[in-house]
């Protein structure tokens, strides 16, 4: 298996994007990694490399470039040859911690989207703090700022088959993220939106979910366009790192029983944060391209980009694309106005 890496992508690349490959090739003994990006300044981070191929580039696609004009004129940029290296089989899927709209155009023009499939979608997964599961899916968070209704339900089935074949949930619920429960809620796409999912008996639709209502596992896959998406996205986890921090604060100002009462309580903490991180479920995969592509966050840590590129070789081990593929050429048979 052989993973291609845009090395140059990320607040900290190549240094946290090194570091996390040298813990994956560590873990995986059957996975190699091939870096795109400035070779010297990926050696100077590099401590082994065993199974790390690098292929040096002279550019990158900066976080504020324009993501179609950086993609076409940037040809020798790290993200555009590692995305041709998979077009050309050369690698098996695509990792980038770097521009996302970059990322989303290269992986449209050059690797291409699975046939039928109008839009990929940016999926994530997210925890959840109640219910019978421990995370849920929710797609579109980034790929889309605006979307169809066709867009919508060709994102309930691929959050219906990710959730089912990568989180291994039976029959999942799917919920069409709106501003309130009721089905007459939302503009004229959400009405729209939600008739036709009422409608596919393929999908266990469970109606509109309120964004208050994300985190109570109320639902295993919530649909969205990529705005609301990603708005909601970091709001949640803007959210979390205020409470913990305020909460942090709190402890230190409140005098030595404050601080004694807080150390205490360490080990409670120390679990909330973990059931808040949702960088240990992976990236961002972008379903309904013909090879596996992850995003992680710009700011990961080699810790994050471990976890995402764990990942990325789980979708290629379990042929994910290629199933995701059949599942929706048999679904578009059954649903016609998709």
């Amino acid at each position: 298996m052989k993973l291609a890496v845009d090395a140059m992508g990320g607040d900290y690349a190549p240094e946290k994007v090194v570091q996390g490959v040298e813990l994956a090739r560590d873990e995986f003994a059957d996975t190699k990694f091939i870096l795109f990006g400035k070779e010297d300044q990926i050696r100077k981070y590099l401590k082994n490399g065993e199974r790390i191929t690098i292929v040096h580039t002279d550019s990158e696609i900066e976080m504020g470039d324009e993501p179609v004009r950086a993609v076409r004129q940037k040809k020798t940029s790290s993200l555009v040859l590692a995305a041709q290296s998979v077009k050309d089989g050369k690698t098996d899927a695509l990792f980038s911690a770097g521009n996302t709209g970059a990322l989303l155009a290269a992986s449209l023009f050059i690797i291409g989207r699975i046939k039928g499939i109008d839009r990929p979608g940016m999926t994530t997964t997210l925890p959840s703090l109640a219910g019978p599961q421990d995370s849920f899916t929710m797609l579109d968070v980034g790929a889309n700022a605006e979307s169809k209704v066709k867009n919508l339900q060709q994102f309930a089935i691929l959050g219906n088959f990710y959730s089912s074949n990568v989180a291994g949930i039976t029959n999942p619920r799917i919920a069409l993220l709106n501003n309130g429960a009721e089905e007459d809620k939302g503009d004229t796409l959400h009405k729209e939106t939600y008739q036709a999912l009422a409608k596919d008996s393929n999908l266990n639709f469970v109606g509109n979910i309120e964004s208050r209502e994300l985190l109570n596992g109320t639902a295993d896959v919530v649909v969205t366009d990529g705005f609301t998406g990603n708005a909601v996205l970091k709001n949640t986890e803007g959210t979390a790192l205020s409470l913990l921090k305020l909460i942090k604060h709190s402890i230190l100002d409140s005098g030595v029983q404050g601080k004694l009462g807080g150390l205490m309580l360490k080990p409670v903490f120390k679990v909330v944060q973990d059931k808040m991180d949702y960088s240990k479920h992976g990236g961002a995969v972008l379903l309904g391209v013909k090879a596996p592509v992850v995003k992680a966050h710009g700011s990961s840590n080699e810790t994050q980009i471990y976890h995402a590129l764990s990942q990325l070789r789980q979708m290629v081990d379990t042929n994910l694309t290629t199933n995701l593929a059949d599942y929706f050429a048999t679904r578009s048979e059954q649903n016609k106005e998709i």
